[in-house]
């Protein structure tokens, strides 16, 4: 929210009005999921049969997407949502799972001797609880940006609730303060860009040749391509300034966006 206050109105309303689309999309898939009955044991019986460990996977891609979403929009308030990131890539089937996860989880928190009751009665008790946040959704273009944003900010902290209590896995997964290189998909979008006058690439410590095609980084630094995609196999920081570029890894990657929007944040109250 601190983030999120850094932000003038007209850029806010722009992401209420993204969050809310973003909102509508995953409640038409709870609506079908509900309305379905052979759809619902599908998916319930598709949750059931994951590990804690791949349920907290999947709640942590689903995650990661939405911190995407808010720190490019706080980021670049004009502009169409990015796609997600390879690492919260998932199957329809997944999406479905993760927005049913979901749905329980909060469903308990407001009764729990709500999983007391058969499977069987799952699909109603449900469609009743969802009903309601339909109808709130209906009108969501006529609330205030404040409540479309703190929704989305709650559906944030309950994810990562979840994750912290599953305990979130990944490819670094145990890989604690060891570098992890940057995703293939950021590095092969690297822009090149002509070196304009002689500077030096910090790498190998050579001049890059004015005309001379170069890398340059998301940061505005420039490197010989050669240096800095032989630096990207291993890292996934700038030679120069540390800038983080994003991982395949899910912890890593939440964490960094985690930590980005706690500097827009500060820089904001400083």
């Amino acid at each position: 929210m601190g983030a999120l206050s850094t932000l003038p109105p007209p850029h806010l309303s722009h992401l209420s009005h993204s969050i809310s689309a973003l909102f509508r999309r995953h409640l038409r898939r709870l609506v079908a999921l509900l309305s379905y009955p052979t759809l619902f044991t599908l998916t319930l019986r598709h949750l059931q049969s994951l590990s804690l460990h791949h349920k907290s996977l999947l709640v942590a891609r689903h995650l990661l997407s939405n911190l995407t979403l808010l720190t490019h929009a706080i980021r670049n308030p004009t502009a169409a949502p990015p796609p997600p990131p390879p690492a919260a890539y998932m199957k329809l089937r997944d999406l479905d799972a993760v927005l049913l996860l979901l749905l329980l989880c909060e469903l308990h928190q407001h009764d729990p001797n709500f999983l007391d009751a058969p499977p069987s009665w799952w699909r109603a008790i449900l469609a009743g609880y969802v009903s309601d946040a339909v109808l709130r959704l209906s009108r969501l273009g006529g609330c205030s940006d404040g409540e479309a944003l703190v929704q989305f900010v709650e559906s944030v902290r309950r994810c990562w609730n979840l994750v912290g209590v599953m305990g979130c896995g990944g490819a670094g997964e145990g890989k604690e303060g060891r570098e992890e290189a940057a995703s293939a998909a950021v590095v092969v979008a690297l822009p090149s860009v002509v070196v304009k006058g002689g500077e030096e690439c910090v790498i190998c410590r050579e001049e890059m040749r004015e005309g001379r095609d170069v890398c340059e980084l998301p940061c505005n630094h420039l490197f010989h391509w050669i240096c800095i995609l032989r630096w990207l196999k291993k890292r996934n920081t700038c030679p120069c300034c540390r800038h983080r570029l994003p991982t395949d890894d899910l912890r890593r990657e939440i964490d960094r966006l985690l930590e980005e929007l706690a500097v827009i944040a500060s820089c904001e109250t400083t």
